[in-house]
């Protein structure tokens, strides 16, 4: 089919480039949820979107045919991922129709007066790809809002509750008929702040970019477990129960730190975690130690990634209420006056006593380091050549940041 001499199905797929910068542009000034969305998501998923309408137009003009249901599975998974997102359903109807109809503007522009039937027919055929992609992204939707409504209040959510609270199993499986796993991978994630969510004022972009992260969080989760895991995240994070047969793997491929990695990648932040295996009726005190090692990486000024007691043994037992922890943390006493040494202290200890490495993280000589260290020395007569000294630093270090 032709208009103005012009193959239409070939002039378009010409002008997709183009026609997707417009489209998208007329979306963000006329709808404003999709103006607070993130510009990774504008630049990202909605733009392919607009990107595989227009291809399908064509498509669709120049074979004659309505889409078939293969064609119409990318929009029904972004219909799914919008719903999870929170953008409301006549939003997104009102952007296909705005895109429906500059393709259209795109199509008919300098028809002739002979066009006619070519620009009734294309009109028609239009018309009904307008139906299927609205039959098709409302019913996809609406679909995932049904399900994420029913975990929300159904079995799984009162599973959770269930094993966070202690509640008696046999209790729990006589009322609701659910039995809990045999043990569970618990682990309390940390998420810092995605940069959109920094950068949007308080809003719908804003909460948009929050949910956007917590679902490829979810994803990268349900993937590893090959099912859906039970959660309970907001945007600063929360907690996780994994169903394991037995403890996974902590390093390697296909192990917990390589997952923790992925969902960091996946969601665009850094994630700080801290992961036990439990039994259920352990799980509320695996999850409280979980948030204590979560909590103790955090004042130690340790990198995100993923812990265990055994990673913070050290500051674990020396953050318990104690007469030695007042007594450890009173050994750096004479330094409290002086926060260069302290901070030198720190990051000699951190950088394994080398003092050029140290130098370089402070940005000072050498000798200055050296200088330092022995005036620590004077000063608290403990030095970190000295391996009793050495032991008796680092835990004086750990038992400040407890008191």
């Amino acid at each position: 089919m032709a208009i103005a001499g012009r193959p239409v199905a070939a002039h378009l797929r010409a002008r997709v480039p183009a026609l997707t910068g417009r489209v998208v542009a007329r979306l963000l000034a006329d709808l404003p949820v999709y103006a607070d969305l993130p510009h990774e998501e504008i630049s990202g998923d909605i733009a392919d979107i607009v990107q595989h309408n227009l291809r399908l137009f064509a498509d669709v003009i120049e074979h004659r045919r309505p889409a078939t249901d293969a064609e119409l599975a990318q929009q029904r998974d972004s219909a799914a991922q919008r719903a999870e997102e929170g953008v409301p359903l006549d939003a997104i109807l009102t952007a296909y129709q705005v895109g429906t109809a500059m393709c259209w503007q795109e199509t008919a522009k300098g028809a002739l007066a002979d066009d006619l039937p070519t620009v009734l027919e294309i009109m028609d055929r239009i018309m009904v790809l307008q139906q299927q992609l609205t039959s098709a992204v409302s019913g996809a939707y609406l679909e995932a809002r049904q399900i994420l409504d029913s975990q929300e209040h159904g079995g799984r959510h009162a599973l959770m509750a269930a094993l966070l609270t202690g509640e008696p199993l046999d209790r729990f499986t006589h009322r609701t008929g659910l039995r809990p796993a045999a043990r569970y991978l618990t682990m309390t994630l940390v998420l810092a702040p995605h940069p959109d969510e920094l950068n949007q004022p308080p809003g719908p972009g804003a909460g948009v970019a929050a949910r956007r992260k917590i679902r490829r969080v979810r994803t990268a989760l349900d993937h590893f477990a090959g099912t859906p895991v039970l959660t309970a995240l907001d945007t600063s994070g929360g907690t996780v129960l994994l169903p394991a047969t037995e403890p996974p793997r902590w390093r390697g491929p296909g192990g917990l730190r390589a997952l923790i990695e992925e969902a960091a990648r996946a969601a665009g932040v850094p994630i700080t975690a801290a992961a036990e295996t439990a039994e259920p009726e352990a799980v509320p005190s695996a999850v409280a130690r979980n948030a204590e090692i979560v909590d103790l990486v955090a004042r130690t000024g340790r990198p995100p990634g993923l812990y265990r007691l055994a990673d913070v043994l050290l500051e674990y037992q020396l953050s318990r209420p104690s007469e030695a922890l007042h007594g450890l943390a009173q050994l750096l006493g004479p330094l409290e006056a002086k926060p260069e040494l302290l901070r030198t202290l720190e990051t000699y200890l951190e950088l394994g006593l080398d003092r050029r490495a140290t130098a370089a993280a402070l940005h000072i000589h050498p000798n200055t380091v050296d200088y330092r260290i022995r005036r620590i020395d004077r000063l608290t007569g403990l030095f970190p050549g000295r391996p009793a000294d050495l032991q008796h630093l680092s835990a004086a270090l750990v038992a400040r940041r407890s008191v």
